[in-house]
């Protein structure tokens, strides 16, 4: 099944790319790889919510933001490549999550984006993965998600 047929069949419509914020490009092709700026989880080109987790942002909110951004990811990395089919899988997902000092479930904020990767692309999601928490990101975003993708 293509990729393009598969987020269909999963109710998914991918995002327009977002604007960088700064002096970059949402992706860029080296070889047979798609590697992706930090993606924050613009939605209608707004941040959801701003803040750390662990105090203003809940974590099960803060995973479904990790979901945005990894669509946002895939959305920038189909439109570096000429289209979604174009993508294989993925290699590697960096997730970072702006938190307070005692909060550890940053692995878990990150899932929002792994589990989503993993429902479209199936066993050519699984990938390699760091989460870490940070004490600001852009915006003030609670999530900053970047993904390296693998073209067929």
């Amino acid at each position: 099944m293509s990729i393009s047929a598969r987020l269909a069949e999963l109710g998914i419509e991918l995002p327009a790319v977002a604007a960088p914020v700064a002096s970059y490009v949402p992706a860029v092709v080296h070889g047979d790889l798609v590697y992706t700026s930090g993606q924050l989880p613009f939605s209608e080109g707004a941040l959801p919510a701003t803040g750390k987790v662990g105090a203003g942002v809940d974590a099960d909110d803060a995973k479904a933001y990790a979901r945005t951004c990894a669509l946002n990811a895939l959305a920038a990395a189909a439109d570096a490549v000429g289209g979604v089919d174009r993508i294989a899988g993925v290699l590697r997902v960096g997730g970072f999550v702006a938190s307070v000092p005692e909060f550890t479930g940053q692995p878990g904020v990150v899932n929002g984006a792994s589990e989503v990767l993993g429902e479209i692309f199936g066993d050519a999601g699984r990938h390699a993965r760091a989460a870490v928490g940070v004490p600001v990101l852009p915006l003030d975003s609670p999530v900053e998600v970047e993904v390296t993708f693998i073209l067929a």
